[in-house]
């Protein structure tokens, strides 16, 4: 009897990265492929769980997205700069070949939800978590429940203040430097010095400046939802940035509010190998399975 598996996608504007697991999430099989058109990435997809025998697949995607069970556009990415995306039914397609439960919510949901059941906030009754990466996004989740209203949230296009040295005109289209994403993005690095962040090191005073942005987007997370835990991912920051991003939540917050201990209040994820929103994916998966 074939053994019945879990399907995670990790849709992300450069790349998808695919796999399978058992019910206890041990990876079974993963690859990745380059995000071309919707077309031949979908066929791409389609055509590597036709392998198995999947039981329900959790879907972690770019955005904006529509993740509105009752919305008319569920399941479709709205309108992105990504080429050819905007309006296409990604979660349609998937269920014209393949007739199973699944769970359709942004990527940094995906990863927020990987580090609830098996990661750095596991056992925490509320996390927020952000990812810095080429974009910045934000997800959050209160007893197993992503929080939402009308839309997915788009915490990394909350208001900042701009560090006092830190001249940078911004590189959100929108925002300008108004913005966390405008000042904190991966591409603000190269911004700022002319150099990409993965060569610049890791004392440059622009991670500082990083870190400012983490340490006030914290606490205006804090002040606003009071979670257990605050979990940033993605490349920007390092562990080594974090005792610089709690003296700047610790600066902001100026002895008003009671906090738990800052190291376990602020943490970085803890699943390896950037896993957080494949493990997550797995996760919603099992959880539509169940319902």
């Amino acid at each position: 009897m074939t053994e019945k598996l879990l399907g995670s996608i990790e849709a992300g504007g450069t790349k998808f990265v695919v796999a399978v697991a058992d019910f206890d999430f041990n990876v079974k099989e993963i690859t990745k492929f380059p995000t071309t058109t919707p077309e031949e990435t979908l066929a791409n997809v389609i055509n590597f769980f036709k392998q198995f025998e999947v039981a329900s697949i959790g879907i972690g995607s770019f955005g904006p997205i529509d993740v509105k069970v009752e919305s008319k556009t569920y399941g479709h990415v709205l309108n992105t700069p990504k080429a050819d995306w905007s309006g296409f039914d990604f979660l349609g397609t998937l269920k014209v070949a393949f007739d199973i439960p699944m769970y359709f919510t942004t990527d940094v949901n995906s990863s927020a939800y990987g580090e609830y059941t098996k990661g750095s906030a596991r056992g925490a009754n509320s996390v927020v978590y952000f990812t810095l990466g080429t974009g910045v996004g934000g997800g959050a989740l209160q007893d197993g429940q992503f929080i939402s209203g009308i839309a997915h949230a788009e915490m990394g296009h909350a208001t900042v203040i701009a560090h006092p040295e830190d001249s940078y005109v911004g590189g959100c289209p929108f925002h300008s430097n108004h913005c966390f994403e405008g000042l904190a993005a991966g591409p603000t690095l190269e911004g700022r010095t002319g150099i990409k962040g993965e060569k610049l090191p890791r004392d440059h005073k622009v991670f500082d400046f990083i870190s400012y942005y983490a340490g006030q987007i914290a606490f205006n997370t804090f002040v606003n939802m009071a979670p257990e835990k605050i979990v940033f991912g993605g490349s920007v920051l390092q562990e080594s940035d974090m005792p610089t991003v709690r003296e700047y939540f610790k600066q902001f917050n100026n002895d008003y509010v009671a906090t738990p201990d800052l190291e376990e209040l602020i943490v970085r994820p803890s699943i390896e190998n950037n896993g957080s929103a494949t493990i997550g994916n797995f996760g919603l998966a099992l959880k539509v399975l169940k319902e």
